[in-house]
């Protein structure tokens, strides 16, 4: 987290390069996301009820606890990783206007509810699957426009 120290980025030469990688990693994380969620849980209300709970008429059994768990712990760690660094480079590049607060909490909470409502999902009742899957897209939608403005605004605008 160097580059939070650092006064112009720009004139760094090797925090630049460093921060644009880390940036293509994240945006190429979270469109991959996308594929990698749609094979192991899916992508869709049916799918992912399937998925969590099994069907007796199509003879699919539910998801195993343990392989659930394992599942959640893998996202928690990943969404960790992944959105607070991001945070902390989107923080640094869009020199505090307003939105960046707004889009970094929002960002955050909205994976924090998703993860939120996966367990309710699968412990409790499958009708917190739509509003799982709400909170999904929008975390990766305000992930992607963080990683793309801090893509921009490290290789384009003026100064940071």
């Amino acid at each position: 987290m160097r580059f939070t120290l650092i006064k112009d980025i720009k004139k760094d030469r090797a925090m630049r390069p460093i921060l644009n990688g880390l940036l293509l990693f994240t945006l190429a994380y979270l469109t991959l996301d996308f594929i990698v969620t749609n094979t192991s849980l899916g992508l869709t209300t049916d799918t992912i009820k399937v998925t969590l709970l099994g069907s007796k008429e199509d003879f699919i059994d539910p998801m195993s606890e343990s392989l659930f768990l394992e599942y959640i712990h893998m996202q928690i760690f990943f969404l960790m990783m992944i959105l607070l660094t991001l945070s902390a480079v989107f923080a640094r590049v869009s020199n505090k206007k307003p939105f960046s607060l707004l889009l970094i909490n929002s960002t955050m909470s909205a994976a924090l509810v998703m993860l939120l409502l996966l367990i309710l999902s699968f412990y409790t009742t499958s009708s917190f699957i739509p509003l799982y899957l709400i909170s999904f897209y929008l975390w990766h939608i305000g992930a992607i426009i963080m990683t793309l403005y801090s893509l921009w605004s490290l290789n384009f605008e003026k100064s940071i």
